[in-house]
């Protein structure tokens, strides 16, 4: 490999470290509103087998990708799922809103009792994105000329290092950020709702993937790559979380017992 070939490889794999991490931002989120009822050491038990999921999920997708993205069952379940989760917190919220917080005490108590169930639910998410961060990572990869030396999986063994490479990079990115998010939301609670709305959100993204694969094609196939759509997605997402930030501020943190 010359030196020009190694700094393109070592662009892509920049830009896509950055992509990357843009897509942990998203994974992290819906990690953290999930693990946030459980108890402290429970969460970070949690945090670990979501992390260790998503790592696993990840390296998975990437010897699969080539047949994974035929399967667009998997991301309408994916966005199916995070709708589930935003509408359902949502509706519990609204449906307790003006209690004398009791019932939503129980609720949260017996939550807190179901570490495995929780468990389960971060790692389904975690199937979603794995998939959303390869195919991500595939589109910038196959711009890369072949390095030749061998193929791993179907993929030539050069665009393949750099998409384990950028998807290792993700995780480790998640990791910081599903735990800075988990003790954002502990001291800012009314900050839930905008998670959830994020959660929301980020399933819309999911189900417009799904939309627009060429055996579903109610949207064009090229519609997710499209600069309207992707100005969309981002200025919806900022203005929930400045929304949510502003309106968190304005209430003002609670005290949260240290370590």
């Amino acid at each position: 490999m010359d030196a020009a070939m190694l700094l393109e490889y070592g662009w892509v794999l920049l830009v896509l470290i950055a992509l990357e991490g843009i897509l942990a931002a998203d994974n992290a989120v819906v990690m953290a509103v999930m693990v946030k009822h459980l108890p402290k050491e429970q969460q970070k038990k949690a945090l670990f087998y979501g992390l260790l999921g998503a790592f696993i999920f990840r390296f998975i997708a990437l010897f699969l990708i080539t047949f994974l993205v035929k399967v667009w069952q998997v991301q309408a379940i994916g966005a199916l799922y995070l709708f589930f989760i935003s509408f359902n917190h949502l509706y519990k919220t609204w449906k307790n809103k003006g209690n004398d917080g009791v019932e939503e005490h129980e609720v949260k108590e017996s939550k807190g009792s179901s570490f495995w169930v929780t468990v389960l639910k971060v790692e389904i998410a975690d199937i979603a994105f794995a998939i959303d961060s390869m195919l991500a990572a595939v589109a910038l990869a196959v711009t890369l000329q072949p390095s030749g030396w061998f193929h791993i999986g179907g993929i030539d063994a050069g665009q393949f290092l750099v998409m384990f490479l950028g998807g290792l990079i993700g995780v480790v990115i998640m990791r910081f950020a599903a735990t800075w998010f988990v003790k954002l939301l502990q001291s800012y609670p009314t900050l839930e709702t905008a998670a959830f709305l994020i959660v929301g959100w980020v399933g819309v993204k999911l189900a417009v993937f799904t939309l627009s694969h060429p055996k579903v094609h109610i949207l064009d196939e090229h519609f997710p790559e499209s600069t309207p759509w992707k100005l969309t997605f981002w200025i919806v997402l900022v203005a929930i979380a400045l929304g949510g930030y502003l309106f968190a501020r304005k209430k003002g943190p609670v005290n949260v017992p240290a370590e």
